[in-house]
């Protein structure tokens, strides 16, 4: 599995594909592929995106003669105007895996935002108490970075997709001109945070008459319609990163107090990779590698199969096996990886076998003992993520997920052109001396897990999920079913799960009785 750099577009056929913005897991093709049954064409219809704070819609339009890439990209961009909470335009980043040619190639997208020039390592410095003063880092200009996701969605057309962007976007341009019904979740989120109503690009977007918009009233973006409809007829998104747009969005930066610049739009660049692969028997997955966060979820799935049969497998051990298994490679994420073109990540040292080996005897020991491992780790909780999968019947998948971090991201709009931008910033570890500290033009760790899974070499599906640090814990949930057990895709997504991304506990899945969860 190589990352070729001739690619030729996949073919124009019918698609299945499935959206879903939820603290899960999710299988984009579920029984269809899995028993390889033929794909039927798609038809126009709305994709539940079920979130903590929206109960939005997602339309769904037919894209005529396109493929899945074309599909999955269509859907990005509805998403990006129609689930403003979740990813946007302005969006900090996505990260997607494409199979094409029936996975004869597989091809993972990095399109994290990065880092200002200007950042420096302590620009960020946290208080006594751990946090950076006034959550700077979090909210507010300087949360913000250079937008990763229209340069993402761009390469994704270019190297695989079969349409041209003016044809992608009209659905998303459709939404924006007319308008939608502005969903509770929505108008709760935007009276609950004050940021909104001290930035005025906010301001003007989100409020009418001094008040937040209310639900079920019509929400309406006209000038990220303008926005849009630049891009459309230059059939690229070169005008955001590299032209007027550019230079109005630097200026929005430099007015408010951020510190994007317009030589760090012009500089940002979308890129390809070989995906990390982890396989057992005749199953394995693929998932795009740092600084996304599939190596965190191969290393648990290694640590899983190191560990005995018969213990891991055990009703009164599985339980403490998998909160162990997960807590050792949130203990290594959160202490050891970073962006590893800014310095030594031991990305190769993490999911070799010797390392699995001696993760599963330490844990082993530690369930044999009834004790827990301790992990002296601090983070903080994540949310406000959209993904989205796709497939064709002449097998090319994609599995792509864009976020703004949380929900609302950075909570600041640049006036003028309706674009709210995500907190990609908030990603870094505030510390300086930490391989995830910022740095000029570093891209931060994020928790996104887009996977392909395949079986005797053959895609069987596309997945992935929202949720902050809740999605590596609930793709490993699935996947480690499907691999260790051999379970069916549906029984993998039906399984119970378990969470553990934050001090001090971790958490189970509802579907625990409370007498397991009491024994655990």
């Amino acid at each position: 599995m190589t990352a070729n750099s001739h690619t030729t577009s996949p073919s124009r056929r019918h698609f299945l594909m499935h959206t879903i913005a939820a603290p899960s897991a999710c299988a984009a093709l579920s029984t269809t592929a899995s028993r390889g049954e033929p794909l039927r064409p798609a038809s126009r219809r709305a994709a539940k995106v079920r979130g903590r704070t929206t109960d939005a819609r997602i339309s769904f339009f037919a894209i005529p003669d396109g493929n899945a890439i074309d599909a999955a990209v269509a859907t990005a961009l509805i998403a990006a105007v129609q689930a403003p909470s979740q990813t946007g335009i302005g969006g900090y980043g996505l990260s997607a895996i494409v199979a094409t040619s029936g996975g004869r190639q597989i091809i993972a997208i990095d399109a994290n935002s990065t880092a200002p020039q200007s950042m420096t390592r302590d620009v960020f410095q946290p208080g006594p108490d751990g946090n950076v003063p006034g959550h700077i880092n979090d909210v507010g200009w300087r949360a913000a970075g250079v937008p990763g996701v229209l340069a993402g969605l761009q390469l994704l057309i270019d190297r695989f997709g079969s349409l041209k962007l003016d044809a992608l976007l009209q659905p998303a341009l459709k939404i924006t001109r007319e308008g939608f019904p502005w969903p509770a979740g929505y108008a709760a989120a935007i009276a609950a945070k004050p940021i909104f109503a001290s930035d005025p690009g906010s301001q003007k977007l989100y409020f009418r008459n001094g008040a937040p918009l209310a639900a079920g009233e019509i929400f309406r973006n006209p000038e990220l319609a303008e926005l849009l409809q630049t891009l459309a007829s230059h059939n690229s998104v070169s005008d955001f990163y590299r032209g007027g747009i550019a230079q109005r969005l630097a200026d929005a930066f430099k007015t408010n107090g951020g510190l994007v610049t317009a030589a760090d739009l012009a500089a940002y660049q979308a890129t390809t990779a070989e995906p990390l692969v982890l396989q057992h028997a005749n199953r394995s997955v693929c998932t795009p590698p740092l600084t996304a966060g599939g190596l965190s979820v191969l290393q648990m799935l290694q640590t899983w199969l190191a560990l005995p049969a018969d213990l891991r497998n055990a009703a009164d051990r599985q339980a403490h096996c998998l909160a162990e298994t997960m807590r050792m490679a949130w203990r290594d994420r959160l202490t050891l990886l970073g962006d590893p073109t800014a310095g030594e990540i031991p990305a190769t040292r993490l999911l070799s076998p010797e390392y699995a080996g001696q993760s599963a005897e330490e844990i082993a020991a530690a369930v044999q003992s009834g004790k827990i491992i301790r992990h002296p780790v601090q983070a903080n909780g994540q949310g406000g993520t959209i993904h989205i999968s796709a497939a064709d019947d002449d097998g090319n998948l994609i599995a792509l997920t864009l976020t703004h971090g949380n929900s609302f991201g950075a909570c600041v709009t640049a006036a003028g052109l309706g674009l709210t931008l995500g907190h990609g910033m908030s990603r870094f570890d505030p510390r300086p001396d930490h391989p995830n500290s910022p740095g000029p033009g570093k891209r931060p760790l994020h928790n996104m897990v887009p996977v392909i899974a395949l079986e005797d070499s053959k895609p069987q599906f596309a997945i992935g999920g929202a949720g902050g640090r809740r999605i590596p814990n609930g793709i490993f949930s699935v996947l480690r079913t499907w691999l260790a057990d051999k379970n069916s895709l549906d029984q993998a997504v039906a399984a119970p799960a378990h969470a553990h991304g934050r001090q001090p506990q971790p958490g189970t899945h509802p579907q625990f009785s409370t007498r397991r969860q009491n024994k655990t």
